[in-house]
């Protein structure tokens, strides 16, 4: 029986992510229930760059019934392609993520929270090899409890990931006691841990 994948409602890139694991744990042949057009074209591109057949059929009330079948037994083999992979044909090259603020992007603060919680959502999911994330100014505000981007963090550290967050700005912040992900630490631990990468990914 074809399992049924309920991803309405789910914000970017989360149906994309699902769409993942149901490649990775089934046999490449499910339906994914989705509610938006933009959701519906990610999810198509993504299982069509995994060499999936994928038809979409719309239903009543705004639904979206995606179907996905595996035409070969490769496909569970290559779903680690470039396409999901946020370091392309890295090797074993170490990549170091510095925060400074708690939105991505300046045009919208509102945008920018659901962007910055997709991103750290995206990266606990991907096959980046673990480095350190740093949390400057602004991003502090990334590791309080009531910030749902701190279970992202906690899975980051879970998988390996060290996440430093700055005493300093914590302290003006005045929310020291109440951070949820991460370790405290200052600025000389951030910058020799930033300089001791391949690459630094400044966000935003």
């Amino acid at each position: 029986m074809m399992q049924d994948i309920d991803a309405r409602g789910k914000p970017c890139p989360k149906p994309v992510m699902m769409a993942k694991k149901a490649l990775e744990k089934t046999d490449g042949n499910f339906r994914i229930l989705l509610d938006s057009r933009v959701s519906v074209e990610n999810v198509r591109r993504f299982l069509e760059s995994q060499s999936c057949n994928v038809s979409i059929t719309e239903e009543t009330q705004g639904t979206f019934i995606l179907v996905c079948s595996q035409p070969s037994e490769t496909t569970k083999e290559t779903v680690n392609v470039d396409y999901i992979n946020l370091q392309p044909n890295s090797g074993s090259k170490k990549i170091n993520v510095l925060v400074t603020s708690n939105v991505l992007g300046s045009s919208d603060e509102e945008l920018g929270e659901v962007l910055m919680k997709g991103f750290l959502s995206t990266l606990a999911s991907s096959d980046v090899n673990c480095g350190t994330i740093a949390l400057m100014n602004g991003g502090v505000l990334l590791a309080l409890p009531e910030n749902s981007a701190s279970e992202s963090l906690r899975a980051l550290e879970t998988k390996g990931w060290r996440v430093l967050v700055c005493g300093t700005c914590t302290n003006h912040y005045g929310i020291t006691d109440r951070i949820a992900a991460g370790s405290i630490s200052n600025m000389f631990e951030i910058t020799e841990s930033l300089l001791d990468a391949d690459n630094t990914l400044t966000v935003p």
